[in-house]
């Protein structure tokens, strides 16, 4: 079956955030709004469907994630990605950053180091910092090609005694890279030599472009899976973030029972009842589905990369793997953070992530979400082109 990925539907009074924040956030709503990570890509018919069907009957009460949700996606992931895990291995969770906090309460205490790897998603520092933890930044590495890598004697360096956690991202928001099975494995080796735990945020593992593979952390060895806890779910995979459901996946025992007492504190419930049957229609039906959106998405990514290419003194695009985030290195415009944002807003009409939210070493880079129809796209690239070419 052939999606249609070229028109979107319309979201400016559907309350959607990323439009009807952009006054707030940009000071104008003259802004086409490319930052927050859901996509303007209608979710899939078969998801809608399905919801549309639970809502045949009259009572929408209180009702348990349903067995086969969780095993649409046990089945999914063996598929997808060989990691295989038991359902009594699963939480549900109503986002990744709620399940963070959970194993940042359940595996430090306050005063204690979490390690962090930026420029990285602004939860990651801002969750460590909120619950009062020591914040441990151990940055990312970029070479000449705008290729970023772990730092591991950096990260060897860091470590103090009270180190409990390290939050990995994987892909890589915003950096775009899909680890290697050598680069985790040094990450892992570090971990077990001084005993910290792995929350892995691995949300954007569908969202992963030929030759490159995502490795679920917790598969590379028995050692690893007795260290991780492992966040993944349908949100940016299929465009369903408003159905607020997700999973954590932790397969150690003792870890689990650790994670559970901080978790029941939480009362998490069990979610929402048309998420469920959403959740497990996306699993069951969506491998056509996201095979085509990722050859959509690549397209997008590349007529970005294009339009970069025509200003290599101005900006630069670093090199994607995965997820559908551009970072974009603009330290050929010479502009300081709050200037560069100025520039996308006013001469672009474009509402970007800036860089430095990602962490100090973000300054001078911007983030944009390729995830468009194809139409939006066109108008993206007629906006930054024409900025570009006033520079």
């Amino acid at each position: 079956m052939a999606y249609d990925f070229s028109r979107s539907a319309c979201r400016k009074d559907t309350n959607a955030e990323k439009y009807t924040l952009r006054k707030e956030l940009f000071g104008t709503e003259d802004v086409q709004p490319v930052w927050v990570a859901d996509m303007d890509i209608d979710t899939p018919d078969f998801v809608l469907n399905a919801v549309k069907e639970r809502l045949e009957h009259p009572i929408v009460g209180y009702e348990e994630v349903p067995t086969s949700a969780f095993n649409a996606q046990r089945a999914w992931m063996k598929k997808e990605h060989g990691f295989e895990f038991e359902l009594e291995d699963m939480f549900y969770s109503h986002s990744v950053v709620a399940s963070m906090c959970v194993a940042i309460e359940a595996f430090s205490k306050e005063g204690e180091g979490v390690i962090v790897q930026t420029p990285v998603y602004s939860p990651f520092f801002h969750s460590v910092l909120g619950l009062n933890r020591e914040l441990i930044k151990n940055p990312l590495k970029v070479n000449d090609d705008g290729i970023y890598s772990f730092d591991i004697e950096d990260l060897k360096s860091k470590i103090i005694p009270s180190t409990k956690l390290l939050l990995l991202c994987s892909p890589h928001n915003p950096v775009g890279r899909v680890w290697k099975k050598e680069e985790l494995e040094a990450i892992l080796e570090v971990c077990i030599e001084y005993n910290i735990v792995v929350f892995a945020d691995e949300i954007h593992s569908d969202l992963v472009y030929v030759p490159n593979k995502h490795i679920p952390f917790a598969t590379l060895s028995q050692e690893a899976k007795k260290i991780t806890l492992t966040a993944i779910g349908v949100g940016k995979t299929f465009n369903m973030a408003g159905f607020a459901m997700s999973s954590v996946v932790v397969e150690d025992e003792d870890l689990r029972k650790k994670f559970k007492v901080a978790y029941d504190k939480v009362h998490f419930a069990q979610g929402a009842v048309l998420s469920h049957v959403a959740y497990e229609a996306a699993y069951k039906e969506g491998k056509e589905w996201v095979e085509e959106l990722r050859i959509h998405l690549y397209k997008n990514y590349e007529m970005l990369k294009n339009v970069c290419e025509k200003y290599p003194k101005l900006i630069k695009i670093t090199p994607i793997e995965g997820t559908y985030l551009a970072w974009l290195d603009c330290h050929g415009l010479a502009l300081r953070d709050k200037k560069l944002r100025e520039f996308f807003i006013e001469d672009a009409k474009l509402g970007l992530n800036a860089g430095i939210s990602f962490g100090r070493e973000g300054s001078s880079y911007m983030r944009l979400n390729f995830a468009v129809s194809s139409e939006k796209m066109l108008e993206i690239i007629k906006k930054l082109d024409k900025a570009l070419s006033l520079k």
